[in-house]
């Protein structure tokens, strides 16, 4: 499957496409792990999940604060129906969510610069992390109540086994970030983790963040700083945006983020001695530093 070469972007009327693997160059942004996809980091290899049931229940409390409110506003018990025949479904699915299995991440090995996919079947795909491809989609519409965006992240791996079944020839998982600028900082959480190293993005904050990066905590962070506006903002965000139920629930599934047990699978995620390691192919070497000199004019040009 052919994708535009990285660093390509293709912009419609109401689309942007930005294509940044293979081969997998600098974008510009910071690493930026805006989703918690980051599930478990070392000195070898970073596990990278999709699964965002908090993203689910946010959107599901934004739907009945908004029921409620217009029933409040209107004293309309009609309203209350409305909603409650609107959100009854994703309050089920979200439910059931709650009593699945959380999916396997996807394991990307930076001493081998190899990526392990498992498969829903209990096999498992390893696949060349410079042929893995990424781009970052965003689609706008318009409406009577304005402009309304919306984009992914898509990373996308090919089969090595050239025998395999057409239904079984590709495999790909998105992010629900927004696109753009956005989905290339969360891309770089894994290329600068590949490319430059573990220090180079952020620590898992999955089932263990920091108390000051907690809903609550950032709030009390803020009243003993004196920052009004950022209470304010904190207390906005957990009552209308309910991102305190979405913390709780995100840190119920993912506080044991599950893990590859594959035996071979074991056997590949063990350190080896730096001699081992794999380099860079040298199409690699020289489109990051084509990419590299084009960042670095493109900053020149904004401070000059």
């Amino acid at each position: 499957m052919s994708t535009p070469p990285a660093g390509t972007t293709k912009k419609r009327f109401f689309s942007r496409d930005d294509y940044l693997a293979p081969l997998p160059i600098p974008t510009g942004e910071k690493p930026e792990d805006v989703l918690n996809t980051i599930w478990r980091k070392n000195d070898v290899f970073i596990d990278i999940g999709n699964y965002s049931i908090g993203a689910a229940a946010m959107t599901i409390w934004v739907g009945v604060i908004l029921f409620t409110g217009l029933a409040y506003i209107f004293n309309d018990v009609d309203a209350l129906v409305l909603g409650s025949c609107i959100m009854a479904i994703p309050i089920y699915w979200l439910i059931q969510g709650l009593f699945r299995e959380v999916p396997l991440p996807v394991r990307f090995n930076r001493q081998r610069r190899e990526v392990c996919v498992p498969m829903e079947d209990g096999d498992y795909w390893i696949v060349p992390w410079e042929s893995v491809t990424a781009a970052a989609t965003q689609h706008s519409s318009t409406s009577q109540a304005g402009k309304n965006t919306m984009g992914l992240l898509i990373i996308g791996f090919e089969n090595p086994d050239p025998h395999a079944k057409e239904d079984n020839k590709h495999f790909s998982f998105g992010f629900n970030c927004g696109g753009g600028t956005t989905a290339m900082a969360l891309w770089e959480c894994t290329r600068s983790y590949m490319e430059i190293g573990p220090d180079a993005v952020p620590d898992s904050r999955v089932g263990n963040a920091p108390y000051e990066k907690t809903q609550i905590g950032s709030i009390i962070t803020d009243l003993r700083k004196g920052n009004l506006l950022g209470v304010l903002w904190g207390i906005f965000c957990i009552t209308i945006l309910g991102t305190y139920l979405a913390e709780k629930l995100q840190n119920l599934k993912l506080s044991y983020p599950p893990d590859l047990t594959h035996p071979d699978i074991i056997e590949w995620s063990k350190p080896l001695p730096p001699e081992q390691w794999a380099k860079r192919s040298p199409e690699l070497e020289h489109a990051i530093a084509k990419r590299e000199a084009e960042l670095a004019a493109l900053a020149v040009q904004e401070t000059a």
